[in-house]
């Protein structure tokens, strides 16, 4: 039976502090597009959620499946508890939708080539699950959007270039337009279209516009971004051009621009880098605000509000790519392009508040700013959301804000697309629950991997070889909330070099202001296993490598964590080696004075699926507790749990022979946790501290945003 089960503190609690009265957004389902699939349906397939509607009444959910080539449909009458309502065929790829009433608009590509581009508005019934309209629009549709009264939809026919082709550049023709159709009762007049020529604006390609995404304000004006050409324009409902402007570029500083060096340096500037926006949304009658995504020559990382004058009101530069650096979610790998890459954006008043919403497509995550004042706009939080969030409805009046999240990495990856859904309400924020707000210094971080508890409330972790470059120690204050990284410790050799190559998965105090730390090793990459002495500055001034007896049997899953105890060092190793009977994992122990090797056997679960292995090995008290988990991720998902080792078993004998196995007593399922965060069940549970108290501090490892939502959850529980 696990331990002091009901004696422990609330998941919604953990980075919150105490409750307060203030609104807050805060997650509380998500849905996974694969489930919209019928019945003998191939789930395997590759689904997605990109551009995301809802109905007038805000009880349903629609959105565009691009993959699947249909328009799927989620029925949100209880927001905490989505539930399928099926998919609906299109002849062709869905590219967006706008909903009035029951009515569902949707731009269809039909095209066979890139110079011969066809596409289609097609109105669902969404009530009926049948199409009752069609309309040609000459063209390959991206954005949809509906004026507010239903008089009217307008298209953005981009006419998207080829980017295998002059080398990627604009240029290529067709070039794309912006399409209005009348509405008359929810029936489209599609005789009635007009089209709207927006060659001959733009600096860059005015020959090539391809417009990307179109809004409507309440005035019946329409804002339309040409994101390659970096311009936009701003047309009358009845397709008088009334202004447009270069979108302008930016000055940017204090960013990452290499992605090869697997190291986090915000030390770059990109003077004039082009904002090249992509989506774009109203505010009021006169601004907008745009997400500077980039393409081509462009991407400043952040978003800005316009008055469609073309003054620029607002602009965030690096400050929204910065506030995702220090909760953990920049994507080092996409630091040569266009960094967080913000893609979505929202406008919505909650509760006499106006909020944008800003989604960043690479970093996963969505900033929530109150812009009040236009020229001021104030962070309030950033949400954590799927992989690769492509599009966002507000929802007022049912105080909803959803996220369509495109990513889908199949069932082998296990994360697949999905929808999720956040609750505006009293209270405090959820997440983050690890930041490093506040700190001397631009902290980036990601990848936690192991961690041990210190005095005052401070515990100290380590990242793993996605940041190879950049081996650091992370001090973390988990007195405040959320929990704070106060101090990046970057180990180095003796010679003052970068103690690159390492793949720490584990951490423990000497007992003399220094750690020892785990290399789990992946000889592979030339990267050994080890364990390493690192002192109170950063420098390793020791380097144990393994016995021949562990080396002869050794595999890339080694080392993921360590401890100290009564002068002995523990190591847990992942999963089986050579010389495993299956099943079973050693505990290997070096005693630091005599210099002897040994190990005990400890035996996992039976994975379901995939497998099973162990994260975290801690000596606290008369026992020692380890982190036992599976590499499967949300419903799938069985085993993530902590378990307890008697000491008084842990008599290791020597390599080479026959091992002890030690027994094991369950302290806590870890699963309901992770179901409390409101997203799905993540795999990677890395993390394992405990204070002298008995409080437990656990965390999981973001991958380094690298095909990862790059949430990282730190709660803490009581023994």
């Amino acid at each position: 039976m696990p331990i002091r089960t009901l004696c422990l503190t609330s998941v919604l609690a953990l980075a919150a502090g105490a409750a307060s009265a203030d609104m807050t957004f805060n997650r509380i389902a998500s849905f996974a597009t694969p489930m919209n699939m019928a019945e003998g349906e191939d789930t395997a397939r590759e689904t997605s959620a990109e551009i995301i509607a809802a109905t007038e009444d805000g009880m349903t959910l629609v959105y565009t499946d691009s993959p699947l080539g249909v328009l799927g449909r989620i029925d949100i009458t209880d927001p905490a508890n989505p539930q399928p309502l099926g998919n609906l065929a299109l002849d062709g790829e869905p590219t967006s939708v706008a909903v009035k009433g029951t009515a569902a608009f949707v731009g269809v590509n039909t095209s066979e080539s890139y110079t011969d581009p066809s596409g289609r508005l097609a109105v669902f019934d969404l009530q009926a699950g049948v199409e009752a309209y069609s309309c040609d629009l000459g063209g390959q549709p991206d954005s949809v959007a509906m004026a507010e009264d239903g008089s009217f939809v307008t298209v953005a026919i981009e006419n998207e270039r080829d980017e295998d082709l002059g080398d990627g550049r604009t240029g290529q023709m067709p070039a794309g337009y912006v399409v209005i159709v009348p509405v008359e009762g929810g029936t489209p007049d599609c005789d009635g279209l007009i089209k709207v020529d927006l060659t001959g604006l733009a600096e860059v390609s005015p020959e090539d516009p391809e417009p990307e995404f179109v809004d409507v304000n309440a005035a019946g004006e329409i804002v339309v971004t040409l994101q390659e050409n970096n311009h936009l324009a701003v047309i009358a409902s009845d397709g008088t051009l009334l202004n447009h402007f270069s979108a302008g570029a930016v000055d940017l500083e204090g960013i990452d621009t290499g992605d090869e060096r697997g190291a986090l340096i915000f030390t770059d500037s990109q003077p004039a880098r082009k904002r090249e926006p992509d989506a774009v949304k109203w505010i009021d009658a006169d601004h907008f605000a745009t997400a500077n995504e980039g393409d081509m020559d462009g991407g400043s990382r952040g978003w800005t509000i316009f008055n469609k004058d073309g003054t620029v009101v607002y602009e965030s530069g690096a400050s929204f790519e910065h506030a995702l650096v220090r909760i953990g979610h920049y994507p080092d790998k996409r630091s040569d392009a266009k960094g967080v890459e913000p893609e979505s954006i929202e406008f919505a008043e909650f509760d006499g508040t106006p909020y944008v919403f800003v989604g960043s497509e690479r970093g996963s995550a969505v900033g929530v700013y109150d812009v009040t004042d236009l020229s001021a706009p104030v962070l309030k939080q950033i949400l954590p959301s799927g992989i690769g969030p492509e599009g966002y409805v507000a929802i007022p009046a049912r105080n909803l804000l959803v996220s369509a999240n495109e990513t889908d990495l199949g069932p082998e990856g296990g994360v697949r697309a999905h929808v999720m859904l956040f609750d505006y309400a009293e209270g405090a924020a959820q997440y983050p629950q690890l930041t490093s707000e506040g700190a001397d210094e631009l902290i980036g971080w990601g990848a936690i991997s192991g961690m041990v508890a210190g005095e005052n409330g401070l515990v100290y972790a380590v990242n793993d070889s996605f940041y190879g470059y950049q081996p650091t120690i992370f001090t973390i204050d988990t007195t405040r909330s959320p929990a704070r990284i106060t101090k990046a410790l970057r180990i180095t050799r003796a010679n003052g070099d970068a103690a690159q190559k390492l793949d720490l998965e584990g951490i423990t105090l000497d007992g003399e202001g220094g750690f020892w730390v785990a290399s789990e090793g992946r000889t592979d990459r030339v990267i050994p296993h080890a364990l390493y002495h690192v002192t109170a500055e950063g420098v390793i001034d020791a380097e144990i490598g393994l016995p021949a007896e562990l080396m002869a049997v050794e595999t890339r899953f080694g080392f993921e964590g360590i401890t100290l105890k009564d002068g002995t060092l523990w190591m847990a190793v992942q999963r089986e080696w050579g010389d495993d009977p299956k099943g079973r994992v050693k505990l290997v122990s070096y005693d630091l004075e005599s210099g002897e090797w040994g190990a005990v056997h400890y035996k996992k679960a039976e994975p379901e699926t995939g497998w099973v292995g162990l994260s975290e090995i801690v000596a606290h008290g008369d026992w020692f507790y380890v982190v036992e988990r599976d590499n499967q991720i949300g419903d799938a998902a069985v085993t993530k749990k902590v378990y307890r080792i008697p000491a008084a078993e842990m008599v290791p004998a020597p390599l080479g022979g026959d091992l002890p196995v030690v027994s094991k007593e369950e302290v806590r399922d870890l699963i309901p946790d992770l179901k409390a965060q409101g997203g799905y069940v993540v795999d990677k549970v890395e993390g394992l501290a405990i204070f002298e108290d008995g409080t437990v501090w656990v965390s999981t490892d973001n991958d380094g945003v690298d095909d990862s939502s790059g949430e990282t959850f730190f709660w803490s529980f009581t023994l």
